[in-house]
């Protein structure tokens, strides 16, 4: 699931310098990363909305940093970490149920047991729909609050974009947030469905880049 913020045309673009995120880098990317999805839908319908909430959403994002992304995929900062981009490479994007089973215990904090069914179903839904084409998976995409729109997330998709040009590779992402697309179609990126995630899930839309 990818995010992001709206970029405004009169703003010009922070010269900022994008590097490969490291494990050091998780407290604070966690807490970027929290604020950045605090209003995003499909990040609010996985997480429990009770009395932890907040400290549940950061939970998600830790356990995405720590156990997924940077031990099996690519997560780039900024020197500043105003945000990050977590990519999962071609055929990497989609866990096996060993490793399914290992994060279960840290995935319940975030969802709670009793919400646990509904949502594995929704997001087995939603990986359904995942193309089988091998590409380059961007999983999560976020500008913290207050550099949002000042080309942060643009900065942050050129290095994995630039990959797959230069290698022939297509990238793919879903976004609940219909105000981000512009966003991603001035990088090449084009809607190729929409759906409603299940069991009460927010719309999606689907989005695909060909390489260029």
């Amino acid at each position: 699931m990818a995010q992001a913020e709206v970029e405004s045309a009169r703003q010009a673009p922070l010269n900022l310098e994008v590097r490969k995120a490291a494990p050091a880098d998780v407290p604070a990317l966690t807490g970027v990363l929290a604020r950045a999805f605090d209003d995003d839908p499909m990040a609010n319908w996985f997480v429990a909305q009770d009395d932890r909430r907040a400290e549940r959403l950061q939970h998600m994002h830790r356990i995405e940093l720590e156990k997924i992304s940077l031990p099996h995929g690519e997560v780039y900062t900024t020197s500043g970490l105003h945000g990050a981009a977590l990519w999962a490479p071609p055929g990497k994007w989609k866990m096996g149920l060993l490793q399914q089973l290992a994060l279960l215990p840290a995935m319940l904090k975030a969802v709670t047991l009793r919400r646990a069914p509904m949502v594995l179903s929704g997001v087995g839904a939603v990986e359904k729909r995942h193309p089988e084409t091998p590409h380059w998976y961007l999983f999560v995409l976020g500008a913290d609050t207050p550099h949002q729109g000042k080309g942060v997330g643009s900065a942050l998709l050129q290095p994995v974009l630039q990959r797959c040009d230069r290698d022939g590779v297509p990238a793919y992402l879903e976004s609940s947030k219909e105000k981000n697309l512009p966003l991603y179609e001035r990088h090449g990126f084009r809607v190729t469905g929409e759906m409603t995630v299940p069991h009460g899930g927010p719309k999606i839309w689907l989005m695909w880049r060909d390489p260029q």
